[in-house]
């Protein structure tokens, strides 16, 4: 059956996308085209002639512009469809529409931890977290020492002790954008609702000083939070002594709490997508999407990040933005991001990924009109820079690297408490202490990779299920993740390592 061969996205598209691998000489019924070389499985076939310099359309928008021009049934991708700026028409406010909010009744409810502080947790974790490399095996150490089940057996209700160590908190500026972005992000996840406790350790002479740090972001030392270094402690065996003892102490309070029903308004899900595939932008992105809008629509929060992977699409957010000021916010960071690329001698279109690309993504104009797809379709209420508390309900946006693992650092110590995370080519990944489910773009890879994959989008592409209804599967599923069910990252023990702080600036 031809017309299961290819998928056009919109009508007004002058290219189509490979369902399946298309060999030389096949025809396109529907569109009266025969395929002149082979396409593989997500790359695309062009409908029509494009004559050189003419945009090449999906989703019907430009996704970049014919190279020596494009024949009917040419192979379209990075050979003959180049990028290229071009003017948007950021449109502010004008697809604004009222959103349509569940009756308090009939809104969902989580089983979840309530913090003393009225903040809503997805997950009981004690952390350990490092200022600095230097302090690394030292916080693992600690950690390591309750790895054994049987010293957690007397308390159930905590989900484990997580050490999260990183690269940087030295050779950097002990002021400026990059020292606040850190600090910012070590404040984020020490008031994080999914930790019941938490240890920093540094070493005591790294620029990212552990008193400044506290007092700029304003956290007091407790019972619940302790700070401390491993020159005033007397070194790496006293230090390891010392936080194990002060675990052991956290523990008790940590068991104390125990699941209880939490409205869904009380979600912050953080939307991710890595690995990408042409097939991300049909099925998992718009997907998640409309789990996101459902979310919305429970008076809950979705967060969209990675401006890079955007950047192209970024006048279909404007025009879903509440207020001038917030599409200015959004618009200011896309600025910054071209001028930062530009002093590092890179460029926007340096984004798709050699991976990417063999799955059928041409330019980050064609990624990002894709990735955008997980933001749904409410209102943008609110722009964030990168890290911050993120306290709107809605749909936001969260200023991100479109690396995976800083990306979600940011969203986590935004206050993320669910992170879901699409994936075309196959991605894995945990981010603790917030529990990460995996949507798999496509069938083949969800089976190739089923230990990972939470949840098949491949449905959609396969023709099995509507893009609301994959909607419908995912917001129920992160309604059982935020209750305890265990995600396939969690199960295989993922994020320990991917806390990935944005470092920006020289490393000196």
């Amino acid at each position: 059956m031809t017309e299961a061969l290819t998928i056009r996205l919109d009508g007004a598209d002058n290219v189509a996308v490979a369902r399946v691998d298309i060999l030389p000489g096949t025809q396109i019924a529907p569109y009266g085209v025969t395929a002149n070389h082979h396409i593989p499985a997500g790359h695309k076939i062009a409908l029509g002639g494009i004559s050189p310099g003419d945009p090449v359309r999906k989703y019907n928008q430009i996704i970049g512009f014919s190279e020596g021009g494009i024949a009917p049934g040419d192979h379209v991708h990075t050979h003959n469809c180049l990028f290229g700026n071009f003017e948007r028409d950021y449109a502010i406010g004008q697809d604004v529409r009222p959103t349509d909010h569940f009756a308090e009744h009939e809104r969902a409810v989580f089983q979840g931890f309530r913090r003393d502080n009225g903040r809503a947790a997805t997950r009981n974790y004690i952390g350990v977290l490092t200022s600095v490399n230097c302090s690394a095996t030292v916080a693992r150490y600690v950690a390591d020492h309750f790895r054994n089940p049987e010293m957690l057996a007397a308390f159930p209700n905590v989900d484990g002790v997580v050490a999260l160590t990183h690269g940087t908190g030295c050779g950097m500026a002990s002021d400026g954008e990059g020292m606040r972005m850190l600090s910012r992000t070590f404040a984020g996840y020490a008031r994080h609702a999914n930790f019941a406790g938490l240890l920093f350790i540094g070493l005591g002479c790294e620029a990212a000083q552990l008193g400044m740090m506290m007092d700029v972001e304003g956290l007091k030392p407790g019972p619940l939070l302790h700070m401390f270094t491993i020159q005033d402690s007397g070194g790496t065996t006293a230090t390891v002594r010392k936080g194990i003892d002060l675990v052991k102490e956290m523990l008790p309070h940590a068991n104390a709490k125990a699941r209880e029903p939490i409205p869904a308004s009380e979600l912050i899900l953080g939307l991710e997508c890595g690995g990408s595939d042409a097939y991300s932008g049909i099925s998992a992105n718009p997907a998640l999407g409309a789990a996101a809008d459902l979310l919305v629509r429970h008076g809950g929060t979705a967060c969209l990040g990675e401006t890079p992977e955007i950047y192209g699409a970024e006048h279909l957010l404007t025009r879903r933005a509440v207020s001038e000021e917030v599409a200015q916010k959004l618009i200011t960071k896309i600025r910054w991001w071209e001028d930062y690329v530009a002093r590092n001698s890179g460029s926007m279109d340096n984004n798709p990924s050699p991976g990417n690309k063999a799955g059928g993504l041409t330019t980050i104009l064609e990624k990002s009109l894709g990735a955008a797809a997980k933001g749904g379709t409410t209102n943008l209420v609110d722009v964030y820079s990168y890290g911050e508390k993120i306290t709107a309900k809605g749909f936001v946006f969260m200023d991100t690297p479109g690396y995976d693992p800083v990306s979600v650092t940011g969203f986590v110590a935004g206050g993320a408490n669910v992170v879901c995370f699409t994936t075309g080519r196959g991605s894995v990944f945990g981010c603790k202490p917030t529990p990460s489910m995996k949507l798999a773009t496509n069938t083949a890879m969800y089976s190739r990779l089923s230990d990972d994959m939470d949840i098949n989008c491949g449905l959609v592409v396969d023709g099995e299920k509507s893009v609301q209804e994959m909607g419908q599967m995912i917001f129920d599923r992160i309604i059982e993740i935020a209750s305890g069910d265990l995600t396939c990252s969690e199960r295989l023990g993922f994020g320990d390592d991917e806390f990935l702080p944005w470092q920006i600036g020289a490393v000196m």
